[in-house]
């Protein structure tokens, strides 16, 4: 559960990124979040991680007021979001099987919980004959999955999937979304970040579209075009 109620952030240099948003999302839900270049999406983003504060208004997510949270629980809050990023961000190094044991090892999970996640979350994500390859060893596609996995690897309340096929071709951008609206008819709240009108209009999903720090409609399915909304 998401609530933004009244939130405003200004940046140093001025700039005010968010003036007066007010935003809802219940669990189970899946939601798109889109609007041009330098509308607010990052900013909306970051202060549901924690990553900054605002400068106005209130914010709670999954049972954590982030107004008052401390910095201890910090990283409670975020276990309970999994983030998944255009760039993939996995560990070169690493398998595909021990890039998902990192992630839940840096959580604290036991032996036994990486044992019996691990191999369900692969099959989920349709990865376990490739759980010992390397990411270099994938195409684009199998990586963007990988990520998905670890986002989904500790079980969290809320997946954030920030531009996640922001590198893809339009085909393996369709099998992505297919993907994250699959986990999320498991029970997984959703919220994509996305420039990408086709794919928006290809699912019939709550869109809330984002210009010039505010929210200028939200709804279910439609097409939208950015260029009514850019700034002059």
């Amino acid at each position: 559960m998401i609530r933004l109620t009244k939130i405003e952030k200004d940046y140093p240099n001025g700039s005010a990124a968010l003036r007066g948003i007010d935003l809802r999302i219940e669990d189970g839900e899946f939601v798109f979040l889109v609007g041009p270049s330098g509308s607010g999406k990052s900013t909306i983003i970051k202060l549901i991680t924690a990553e900054i504060a605002p400068t106005a208004g209130r914010i709670m997510v999954n049972g954590y007021n982030l107004n008052t949270i401390r910095p201890r629980q910090v990283p409670g809050m975020r276990r309970t979001l999994g983030v998944i990023f255009q760039d993939f961000r996995l560990i070169e190094k690493k398998t595909v099987t021990q890039n998902l044991v990192f992630a839940m090892r840096a959580a604290g999970a036991a032996p036994k919980e990486i044992k019996a996640r691990i191999p369900y979350v692969l099959e989920l994500v349709d990865l376990t004959e490739k759980a010992n390859r390397l990411p270099s060893q994938l195409s684009g596609g199998e990586q963007q999955r990988v990520a998905i996995a670890r986002a989904l690897v500790n079980n969290p309340q809320m997946i954030i999937a920030d531009e996640p096929t922001g590198n893809l071709d339009p085909e393996l951008s369709l099998e992505i979304m297919m993907l994250l609206e699959k986990i999320n008819e498991l029970g997984t709240t959703m919220l994509v970040v996305t420039h990408e009108d086709s794919l928006v209009d290809h699912f019939s999903k709550r869109v809330v579209k984002i210009s010039q720090g505010l929210i200028v409609s939200d709804g279910t399915g439609g097409y939208y075009d950015y260029d009514d909304y850019e700034e002059e």
